[in-house]
């Protein structure tokens, strides 16, 4: 009898592992059939218009190979070469519900201008770069500078991008968060190690602050500003591939 019993208890816990064995074999299989998709964007932008003539700036948006139709947010930042601190705006897009996203735009005065097509959807941001030369500026200077765009800060590393968005009216004692997107090669840089250094104009005190990336490529860290005035935060990007990289920005604080 109690021979049985055994042989019974073995064929059971054999049923058991044969199941076990036929759904892990199963889960590789699932991962594999399940598609890895993308956030892409193809920025088209005019390579020279004349001053004060209406440029169409222009965002398509794919997930995969789906237009994306209800992204939540595509603004193109525009800014003069050189001078981005001063003269960056930011243009919100109108959504024509086919996947692309425009703007019409005009340009003052003659110049090389860069601009970002920041697009958040899916989870996921990106954002392109483009650059365009309105006027009179040297022929080979503005091929060179359609086809680099390169960054303002001239020291990153090539295909690394890195847009800060700058707190606007950031007030004493009021927590104020901080995030920046980075990418490598067009694509969200994630699992970087992103801190922010904050200290006061005038002070020798820093403050570190820590991020949590919030979205693919999207760093987040929040600070209180003690003081008003001016204050100074360099972002620091490291990773396990060997990046670091910095920039700074001012942020001023109010009452």
């Amino acid at each position: 009898m109690v021979k049985k019993v055994s042989m019974f208890l073995l064929f059971c816990l054999l049923l058991v592992l044969a199941a076990c064995g036929e759904t892990n074999e199963d889960e590789p299989q699932a991962a594999e059939d399940e598609e890895v998709k993308s956030l892409d964007v193809a920025f088209d932008v005019p390579e020279t218009a004349d001053v004060g003539e209406s440029v169409t700036l222009e965002a398509t948006v794919l997930y995969g190979d789906e237009p994306v139709k209800d992204a939540e947010e595509v603004i193109f930042e525009v800014w003069e070469k050189g001078n981005k601190e001063d003269s960056s705006k930011d243009l919100k897009s109108t959504n024509n519900q086919d996947g692309t996203y425009t703007v019409e735009t005009t340009f003052d005065q003659d110049g090389v201008y860069e601009m970002y097509a920041h697009t958040t959807a899916k989870d996921l941001h990106t954002m392109p770069k483009k650059s365009i030369t309105i006027g009179e500026v040297n022929k080979q200077e503005a091929a060179d500078e359609h086809h680099s765009a390169e960054h303002e800060h001239g020291a990153h590393t090539e295909g690394f991008h890195m847009h800060f968005n700058q707190p606007k009216d950031v007030m004493v004692d009021q927590e104020t968060a901080m995030t920046v997107h980075l990418q490598m090669n067009d694509k969200p840089l994630e699992q970087a190690t992103v801190r922010y250094e904050v200290w006061k104009e005038g002070e020798e005190k820093h403050h570190w602050v820590d991020t949590e990336e919030t979205n693919a490529g999207e760093y987040t860290g929040k600070h209180s500003f003690s003081e008003k005035g001016t204050n100074y935060v360099i972002v620091h990007v490291e990773n396990d591939d060997g990046l670091h990289e910095h920039e700074e920005h001012v942020v001023e604080v109010t009452e």
